[in-house]
């Protein structure tokens, strides 16, 4: 008996190896625009070169260990992670739950740390958790991203302001001892040149978003450090290549003293790349990534990367963004800009130790202003008070401690505050319509048409996920009816898994109306700017308005007798807008440029989630032109990319 369950056992386990392992589909999608690939590999190479050695200096480990990472990191989580945009490498995240580490424990340490974190991916990935890593609240990851780029900022301090960075354990207490230095002695060249590489990158970014200007001004800020004399502090010689691998870093003795920042690591890890993974689903049209496949991938880059000398890794939101921008459809173009990467330490070393630390402060002061997006906060903030609390001690914490700290906290809040608020467990029931309503042959029609569904209790950060999933779930459906007046409470992440899942059923098609919400939870969704055609267009006061309104979009209409009949018996699929039936002729052109107007004006007319509901009302019977779809795909990918932020 025993011997049949081992065994047994053993091809579970063999399965689930097999099933985090590269697949077909995979190198399919490689075959299918392998020239795009390596296009979008060359662009995101170029702008991951001055973030990865910037990454590096900032970590304590130097910039060498930067560009290790994210040569030894892009390649393996390129070929092993589960989504076909992502980019990983350095990130700025990272840098800060580094710093404690490499004060108490060196470089070692660090190693050690990263080591370690990739187990613990690699076990998440085999527990199959990473669906739930995402259940971390909307306020707590907007509160730390903010309190990192506020920390990154102030340990950019030292370099921009050309002073010897301090030993202090805290960063705020680095950057308060470089400003007291230069007020001493100031030196106005260092902060002058910071300040010019960072302007370039924000004013270049938006007068030519295409051009990777962080690259232009490093180039320009070396030049004038080379042909003046104002005295720059260099970063400095790098090896021209990788080192040969080696565990002469490894520490039995340590490994409980280090347990804390590993989970630390790995959770970042998880949740950065997760993120970003989704992040890059959004912006692509069909893609859909594999949450237990990207942290596989993840834990054996962060394996590897240690054994070269490297940091720990994740996945890069900013970096994946100009992948897909770029025209990405496969691992490929992430693993070539590993190559490229590779081939530049190989080749022109000699010019990189010649980078002005002080233009790679100015390349992150950049990247900071770009982290955070206020109107995001500011909305978050006036949700409601519970969010705004969570968000601001989170924050705070971050700041002032650490980041371990910050989310354990933050976390902490945002249950204690739910729990408050749960008066009923939140559940969602499939319901039929009430038989007083509506005659038994009308309850008939709707459901085979339309579903309704009732949200009981409090929709937040604990229940919003599984909400998504059961609400995305359904089939055979044309129009999904959410009836509201039972919602207790909405916090920002249900209201923003609420969002996602209205995008989800209209990318397949699917209409859906919102009936009975209550004016307080209206604002909470009119805040955070979730699905606003929703809240304009697509919200009734009651059920019975949101079914006539149904029947009115299938084309359902009443006869004299009073019995509803189908008015067209093969109506064609809707997005439920009708204002764009005019601009569906330009969309089918042959021509492209006449494609991406059009997709221009639906984004313009209604959010650009409903775009490709819109392409199947375009193209009802698949006859769509390729070169059409093809560049509404890339106008669709470029506004897209503009509604998201840069964390990177």
């Amino acid at each position: 008996m025993s011997t049949t369950h081992a065994a047994s056992s053993l091809r579970l386990a063999g399965s689930r190896v097999i099933a985090l392992l590269p697949q077909r589909s995979d190198w399919d999608a490689v075959r299918r625009s392998p020239r795009r690939d390596l296009v979008a590999g060359v662009t995101v190479a170029i702008i991951a070169l001055p973030l990865a050695l910037a990454f590096g200096v900032t970590s304590g480990l130097g910039a060498q260990a930067g560009l290790v990472t994210a040569i030894v990191a892009g390649m393996i989580a390129a070929v092993f992670g589960g989504s076909n945009l992502q980019v990983s490498g350095p990130t700025g995240a990272m840098t800060v739950v580094l710093v404690p580490v490499v004060h108490d424990f060196g470089a070692s340490g660090v190693l050690m740390v990263g080591l370690m974190a990739g187990v613990v991916l690699i076990v998440l990935a085999f527990a199959r958790l990473g669906r739930y890593v995402r259940f971390l609240p909307m306020p707590v990851v907007e509160g730390f991203t903010a309190g990192i780029a506020v920390v990154i900022a102030m340990q950019q301090l030292p370099a921009a302001l050309g002073v010897t960075a301090g030993d202090q354990e805290k960063v705020w207490a680095v950057a308060a001892d470089a400003v007291t230095r230069y007020v001493s002695q100031p030196d106005p060249a260092p902060l002058l040149m910071a300040i010019g590489v960072a302007a370039i990158m924000l004013v270049g970014a938006r007068w030519r978003p295409t051009i990777p200007f962080s690259l232009v001004g490093v180039v320009g800020a070396t030049i004038v450090a080379q042909v003046t004399t104002l005295g720059l502090t260099p970063l400095g010689a790098i090896p021209s290549g990788l080192p040969v691998p080696s565990l002469g870093f490894f520490d039995a003795g340590s490994l409980m003293l280090l347990l804390p920042s590993a989970l630390a690591v790995a959770t970042l890890a998880a949740l950065e790349s997760l993120l970003s993974a989704t992040v890059a689903d959004g912006m692509s049209v069909d893609e859909h990534h594999d949450p237990d496949r990207e942290l596989f991938g993840q834990g054996l880059a962060n394996l590897a990367v240690p054994l070269f000398g490297g940091i720990p890794a994740t996945a890069a939101i900013a970096r994946t963004a100009v992948n897909v921008r770029s025209g990405a459809g496969s691992k490929l173009a992430a693993f070539f800009h590993a190559i490229v990467l590779l081939a530049f330490v190989l080749v022109a070393a000699p010019l990189v130790a010649e980078i002005p630390l002080a233009a790679l402060a100015g390349v992150l002061l950049a990247t900071t202003i770009r982290m955070v997006e206020v109107s995001s906060l500011l909305a978050l903030a006036r949700s409601t008070r519970s969010d705004a609390a969570v968000l601001t001690l989170t924050f705070v914490v971050t700041v002032a401690f650490d980041l371990v700290t910050a989310v354990g906290v933050g976390l902490g809040l945002a249950i204690i505050l739910a729990l408050r608020s749960i008066a009923l467990s939140s559940r969602l029931d499939r319901v039929p319509l009430e038989s007083t309503d509506h005659s038994a042959e009308e309850h008939a029609l709707m459901s085979e048409h339309i579903v309704a569904y009732r949200i009981d209790g409090p929709l937040f950060f604990g229940a919003a996920h599984r909400f998504l999933l059961e609400l995305t779930e359904v089939s055979d459906v044309r129009v999904i009816i959410l009836r509201m007046s039972r919602i207790s409470t909405v916090d920002a992440t249900g209201a923003q898994v609420l969002g996602d899942a209205i995008t989800r059923l209209e990318k397949r098609g699917i209409t859906v109306l919102l009936s009975g919400i209550s004016d307080e939870h209206h604002q909470i969704l009119a805040a955070l700017g979730v699905a606003p055609h929703h809240l304009d267009g697509h919200t009734f006061a009651d059920t019975p308005a949101a079914i006539e309104h149904a029947r009115a979009l299938l084309g359902i209409a009443p006869t004299q007798n009073g019995h509803h009949v189908t008015a067209d018996p093969q109506p064609s699929r809707s997005t439920g807008y009708p204002q764009t039936d005019p601009l569906r002729h330009r969309i089918r052109s042959e021509h492209a440029d006449v494609a991406v107007d059009a997709a221009h004006a639906l984004l313009e007319l209604h959010e650009p989630e409903s775009l490709t509901a819109a392409l199947t009302v375009a193209f009802p019977e698949g006859d769509a032109d390729s070169s059409s779809t093809e560049a509404v795909h890339r106008a669709w990918n470029g506004f897209q990319h503009d509604r998201y932020r840069s964390i990177n």
